[in-house]
């Protein structure tokens, strides 16, 4: 089967070695696996952080991020069939989607909302399971609940942000504000409702006073948290909540502690690396976003769409990722 593949990390993505083209043996399904035909894939910061971090000793497929159609199922599912059409983030200790076929256990995918195709439906596992686990498995955040409190999003426009902003708004009654810097990516958080908007390159305590918050209750930083960092604790309230996802060199939390200020760290791998006994958790909440999609209350945050899946085309989404100006999601759509 076609894969797209690095061999050497670290090399600049301008660089057609940084990733190519690969002819795979097709996987084989486990017990409780499903084996995909990827129709399409988006791509997220982790898969750049991979290329550029991770050592390999053979080709390694990226990709967690995908939508396709189930073409055999291992001996024990119970949850799907084959010619059901799915949509999953996958696992990081197992190879990505950016195959033509792909192995993933059945209990972190879910159905792919029938209303949207492909490439829409690609653009929405990872972060919607992500921005999920965020809040109401880390922040532990009430669904409906919430009301007179405040939510702070660094970041709002990137993939994670984008889903983040219509779960809440959507499942609680927190006050929702995001940040973003450029006209584009400030039009793209209110368009998906957030109900403020302040620019997270000028400082932040006088743009939230201005709109009336003296401090926040909760903030979820989404990207450049170091950078960040001070403002954050500075903007919190007394025993609010602090929640991150991206990697800092380091993380001082005793700024934390005269505020009482609880720290959460959100991985949505973790279920998936360690086999936790919740894994299906992320079956259902697919499913639920799913469900919300198909009823109107989420739409998909496919922001642009970079035609087939080839090492070129990914290439450019990767350097586009490593810029800091993607606004949604990036996706390609078939081999």
């Amino acid at each position: 089967m076609k894969a797209i593949v690095y061999t050497q990390h670290g090399l600049p993505i301008s660089d057609p070695a940084s990733l190519q083209e690969l002819e795979l043996p097709m996987p084989l399904a486990g017990p409780h696996d499903l084996l995909v035909e990827v129709r399409a894939v988006s791509v997220n910061p982790v898969d750049t952080k991979i290329r550029q971090g991770a050592a390999v000793t053979e080709p390694r497929v990226l990709g967690w991020d995908a939508s396709g159609i189930v073409r055999a199922v291992g001996s024990s599912v119970t949850l799907f069939k084959e010619g059901d059409e799915v949509f999953y983030a996958g696992s990081l200790v197992r190879p990505g989607s950016n195959s033509q076929y792909q192995a993933v256990d059945e209990r972190i995918v879910g159905r792919k909302p029938a209303s949207l195709d492909f490439a829409q439906a690609a653009a929405l596992p990872l972060t919607s399971i992500t921005a999920w686990e965020l809040l109401f498995d880390r922040l532990k955040v009430i669904e409906g609940g919430g009301a007179g409190k405040s939510l702070l999003i660094i970041g709002a426009a990137g993939g994670v942000g984008s889903i983040l902003i219509q779960l809440a708004r959507k499942l609680t009654a927190l006050t929702v504000i995001g940040t973003a810097s450029r006209e584009e990516s400030r039009n793209w958080v209110r368009e998906l409702g957030a109900q403020h908007v302040v620019d997270h390159t000028q400082p932040l305590r006088p743009q939230l006073e201005s709109l009336g918050f003296e401090n926040v209750d909760t903030v979820i930083s989404l990207t450049h948290t170091d950078r960040h960092y001070a403002a954050i604790v500075d903007v919190l309230a007394p025993q609010g909540q602090f929640a991150l996802i991206d990697d800092p060199a380091t993380l001082d939390a005793v700024p934390l502690k005269r505020k009482s200020i609880s720290l959460h760290w959100e991985l949505m791998f973790t279920r998936s690396m360690f086999g936790t006994s919740d894994m299906v958790k992320q079956h259902e909440l697919l499913n639920r976003v799913s469900n919300m999609v198909d009823g109107g209350e989420l739409r998909t945050t496919l922001g642009e769409h970079y035609g087939r899946i080839t090492a070129d085309n990914l290439r450019r989404a990767h350097a586009l990722i490593e810029s800091g100006r993607a606004v949604g999601k990036i996706v390609l759509e078939d081999f």
